[in-house]
Protein backbone atom coordinates (compact mmCIF):
# COMPACT_ATOMS: atom_id res chain seq x y z
CA UNK A 1 0.00 0.00 0.00
CA UNK A 2 1.40 3.38 -1.01
CA UNK A 3 2.18 5.56 1.78
CA UNK A 4 2.84 9.45 1.87
CA UNK A 5 5.02 10.97 4.75
CA UNK A 6 5.15 14.29 4.46
CA UNK A 7 5.88 17.48 6.14
CA UNK A 8 5.22 21.09 5.47
CA UNK A 9 6.19 24.60 6.52
CA UNK A 10 4.82 27.93 6.03
CA UNK A 11 8.00 29.89 4.02
CA UNK A 12 9.75 33.47 4.70
CA UNK A 13 11.89 35.10 2.19
CA UNK A 14 12.46 34.01 -1.33
CA UNK A 15 16.06 32.54 0.19
CA UNK A 16 14.75 28.79 -1.48
CA UNK A 17 14.70 30.27 -4.95
CA UNK A 18 18.46 28.89 -5.92
CA UNK A 19 17.95 25.72 -5.21
CA UNK A 20 14.99 25.30 -7.77
CA UNK A 21 15.59 22.85 -10.34
CA UNK A 22 12.26 22.99 -12.34
CA UNK A 23 8.69 24.96 -12.02
CA UNK A 24 5.56 24.01 -13.30
CA UNK A 25 2.29 25.45 -13.29
CA UNK A 26 -0.73 23.20 -11.55
CA UNK A 27 -4.53 23.65 -11.54
CA UNK A 28 -5.89 20.74 -8.93
CA UNK A 29 -9.62 20.03 -8.20
CA UNK A 30 -11.25 17.80 -5.69
CA UNK A 31 -13.93 15.76 -7.04
CA UNK A 32 -14.81 14.14 -3.06
CA UNK A 33 -13.19 15.35 0.75
CA UNK A 34 -14.99 13.18 3.32
CA UNK A 35 -15.15 13.66 6.86
CA UNK A 36 -13.58 10.63 6.83
CA UNK A 37 -10.00 12.16 5.49
CA UNK A 38 -10.44 10.75 2.43
CA UNK A 39 -10.30 13.03 -0.76
CA UNK A 40 -10.32 12.68 -4.74
CA UNK A 41 -8.09 14.86 -6.48
CA UNK A 42 -7.42 15.62 -9.88
CA UNK A 43 -4.38 17.58 -10.88
CA UNK A 44 -3.07 19.21 -14.69
CA UNK A 45 0.46 19.87 -14.64
CA UNK A 46 3.92 18.80 -12.34
CA UNK A 47 5.67 16.00 -13.67
CA UNK A 48 2.86 13.89 -15.97
CA UNK A 49 3.89 12.58 -19.29
CA UNK A 50 2.83 14.82 -22.56
CA UNK A 51 -0.99 14.65 -22.62
CA UNK A 52 -1.63 12.95 -18.98
CA UNK A 53 -2.78 14.44 -15.89
CA UNK A 54 -3.19 12.59 -12.13
CA UNK A 55 -5.87 11.22 -10.37
CA UNK A 56 -4.83 10.83 -6.88
CA UNK A 57 -6.71 9.54 -3.90
CA UNK A 58 -5.66 10.20 -0.19
CA UNK A 59 -6.75 8.92 3.25
CA UNK A 60 -6.27 9.24 6.66
CA UNK A 61 -3.37 6.66 7.98
CA UNK A 62 -1.48 7.22 11.18
CA UNK A 63 0.51 10.04 12.27
CA UNK A 64 2.08 12.29 9.62
CA UNK A 65 1.50 9.08 6.48
CA UNK A 66 -0.84 9.06 4.61
CA UNK A 67 -2.44 6.50 1.78
CA UNK A 68 -1.69 7.75 -1.60
CA UNK A 69 -2.65 6.22 -4.70
CA UNK A 70 -1.75 8.07 -7.94
CA UNK A 71 -2.60 7.18 -11.37
CA UNK A 72 -1.76 8.83 -14.56
CA UNK A 73 -5.05 9.62 -16.93
CA UNK A 74 -5.56 11.38 -20.34
CA UNK A 75 -5.26 15.22 -20.22
CA UNK A 76 -8.79 15.29 -21.93
CA UNK A 77 -10.34 13.32 -19.03
CA UNK A 78 -8.44 15.10 -16.33
CA UNK A 79 -9.51 18.45 -17.78
CA UNK A 80 -13.34 17.22 -18.10
CA UNK A 81 -13.02 16.12 -14.29
CA UNK A 82 -11.50 19.30 -13.18
CA UNK A 83 -14.50 20.88 -14.98
CA UNK A 84 -16.58 19.07 -12.83
CA UNK A 85 -14.70 19.76 -9.35
CA UNK A 86 -16.24 22.33 -7.01
CA UNK A 87 -12.86 23.35 -5.63
CA UNK A 88 -10.36 23.72 -7.21
CA UNK A 89 -6.80 25.97 -6.65
CA UNK A 90 -3.77 26.95 -8.91
CA UNK A 91 -0.22 27.33 -7.97
CA UNK A 92 3.28 27.35 -9.01
CA UNK A 93 5.31 24.14 -7.85
CA UNK A 94 9.05 24.22 -7.47
CA UNK A 95 11.06 21.37 -7.29
CA UNK A 96 14.11 21.93 -5.12
CA UNK A 97 17.08 20.38 -5.11
CA UNK A 98 17.72 19.97 -1.06
CA UNK A 99 19.29 16.56 0.61
CA UNK A 100 16.84 14.53 3.21
CA UNK A 101 13.66 14.32 1.41
CA UNK A 102 11.94 15.38 -1.65
CA UNK A 103 11.65 19.51 -1.18
CA UNK A 104 8.79 21.34 -3.15
CA UNK A 105 8.10 25.37 -2.80
CA UNK A 106 4.36 25.52 -3.51
CA UNK A 107 3.04 29.83 -4.50
CA UNK A 108 -0.05 29.78 -4.53
CA UNK A 109 -2.47 32.36 -6.77
CA UNK A 110 -5.51 34.06 -6.03
CA UNK A 111 -7.13 33.64 -3.87
CA UNK A 112 -4.73 31.87 -1.68
CA UNK A 113 -1.90 34.54 -2.61
CA UNK A 114 0.45 35.29 -0.98
CA UNK A 115 0.56 31.85 0.93
CA UNK A 116 3.59 29.99 -0.18
CA UNK A 117 4.26 26.45 1.49
CA UNK A 118 7.09 24.03 1.69
CA UNK A 119 6.54 20.36 1.73
CA UNK A 120 9.04 17.71 1.69
CA UNK A 121 8.40 13.98 1.55
CA UNK A 122 10.33 11.29 3.59
CA UNK A 123 10.76 7.59 3.47
CA UNK A 124 10.62 7.71 7.35
CA UNK A 125 8.05 9.20 9.69
CA UNK A 126 11.25 9.32 12.32
CA UNK A 127 13.70 9.99 9.61
CA UNK A 128 15.89 13.47 10.91
CA UNK A 129 15.29 16.36 8.89
CA UNK A 130 17.26 19.30 8.48
CA UNK A 131 14.70 21.96 8.36
CA UNK A 132 15.92 24.73 5.87
CA UNK A 133 16.21 28.35 7.64
CA UNK A 134 13.53 29.84 5.29
CA UNK A 135 10.79 27.27 6.72
CA UNK A 136 9.23 29.83 9.23
CA UNK A 137 6.71 27.98 10.50
CA UNK A 138 5.96 23.47 10.76
CA UNK A 139 2.49 23.07 9.55
CA UNK A 140 2.18 19.66 8.93
CA UNK A 141 -1.17 18.33 10.49
CA UNK A 142 -3.20 22.26 10.10
CA UNK A 143 -5.78 21.08 8.39
CA UNK A 144 -6.73 24.42 7.20
CA UNK A 145 -3.75 24.77 5.20
CA UNK A 146 -4.28 20.90 2.95
CA UNK A 147 -4.84 21.94 -0.21
CA UNK A 148 -8.13 20.31 -0.01
CA UNK A 149 -9.06 22.66 2.82
CA UNK A 150 -7.38 26.13 0.78
CA UNK A 151 -9.59 25.13 -1.96
CA UNK A 152 -12.86 25.04 -0.26
CA UNK A 153 -11.64 27.90 2.00
CA UNK A 154 -8.88 30.00 0.67
CA UNK A 155 -6.86 32.65 2.78
CA UNK A 156 -8.38 35.63 1.17
CA UNK A 157 -12.01 33.88 2.92
CA UNK A 158 -9.95 32.91 6.42
CA UNK A 159 -11.42 35.52 9.34
CA UNK A 160 -8.74 38.49 9.73
CA UNK A 161 -6.75 37.84 12.84
CA UNK A 162 -6.19 34.03 11.40
CA UNK A 163 -4.81 35.55 8.63
CA UNK A 164 -2.80 37.90 9.60
CA UNK A 165 -0.91 35.44 11.90
CA UNK A 166 -0.07 33.43 8.59
CA UNK A 167 1.11 35.97 6.96
CA UNK A 168 3.22 37.67 9.62
CA UNK A 169 4.87 34.05 10.36
CA UNK A 170 5.76 34.37 6.70
CA UNK A 171 7.06 37.99 7.18
CA UNK A 172 4.06 39.49 5.68
CA UNK A 173 1.44 41.87 6.14
CA UNK A 174 -1.91 41.87 5.48
CA UNK A 175 -2.67 43.25 1.81
CA UNK A 176 -6.44 43.44 2.92
CA UNK A 177 -5.29 46.07 6.20
CA UNK A 178 -5.14 49.66 5.46
CA UNK A 179 -1.63 51.40 6.33
CA UNK A 180 -2.28 52.17 9.90
CA UNK A 181 -3.67 48.00 10.67
CA UNK A 182 -7.19 49.18 10.14
CA UNK A 183 -9.71 47.81 7.51
CA UNK A 184 -9.26 49.05 4.14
Amino acid sequence: MALEIERRFLVRGDDWRPQVRWSRPLQQGYLTRAAAGVTVRVRLGEDTAPGQARLTIKAAAAGIARHEFEYPIPAADGEALLALAAHRLSKTRHRLDLPGGDWVVDVFEPPNAPLVLAEVELERADQSLVVPPWCALEVTGRLELSNASLSITPLSQWPAAERRAVLAAMGLSDPAMGPAGGSS
